[in-house]
């Protein structure tokens, strides 16, 4: 069941949020489950650049100069797979300290990268940090989720709903990761989904 829009998540209006008062926010989540898209939506139309640490060469002057590398970036930048450099951490810390103004980084990670030392130690302060899950079904349909509003408006009802039927099994197959869901062959989206849980084990 691939998604109607691919930009479509409901962690964007967080994002927009905690970027109006926190210096750095960090976006983190499983191996594969959208990070990058919210964070260039909102930083890019707001003028950041973007940089990617899946790239070998910027990994590589990242690694030899971090805070070479960390002056000559962009005023407002989104720098992406950050769990990869740990190296620009403190280089980070030091230049959000010698110009604290809200907005200026968007870092993106998968699950592991709390788990870094340096970054608990340097970025814990100033990082604003907000966890991104896979697709729910509600952004899958591009619908936005009620039921709170519902339960807590007095407008809760409890009623029959429409059995899914076969349509159950195939949500469940296809899980919510943008990359399996965007398999079109019958089966790809589990073959994906195996193979992306083995690699994140090792």
């Amino acid at each position: 069941m691939p998604a109607r829009s691919p930009l479509a998540r409901h962690l964007a209006p967080r994002l927009r949020e905690a970027r109006r008062d926190t210096p750095a926010v960090l976006i983190h989540g499983p191996r594969q489950s959208g990070t990058t898209t919210p964070a260039r939506m909102v930083g890019e139309e707001r003028g950041c650049g973007y940089t990617s640490f899946d790239d070998d060469a910027v990994r590589r002057a990242a690694r030899s100069d971090p805070a070479g590398f960390v002056a000559s970036l962009p005023a407002k930048s989104i720098l992406d797979e950050v769990q990869r450099v740990p190296e620009v951490f403190t280089a980070l810390e030091l230049a959000i300290d010698r110009r604290s103004v809200a907005g200026r980084l968007v870092l993106t990670g998968s699950a592991n990268v709390l788990l870094v030392p340096s970054l608990e130690d340097s970025l814990a302060g100033p990082v604003a940090i907000l966890r991104l899950h896979p697709l729910s079904q509600c952004e899958l349909g591009g619908v936005r989720p009620r039921f709170l509003d519902k339960l807590f408006g007095s407008r809760f009802r409890v009623g029959v709903s429409q059995p899914l039927g076969g349509d159950l099994y195939r949500r469940i197959v296809d899980g919510g990761h943008p990359a399996a869901l965007s398999r079109q062959a019958p089966g790809t989206a589990i073959s994906w989904t195996a193979r992306s849980s083995e690699t994140s084990a090792i």
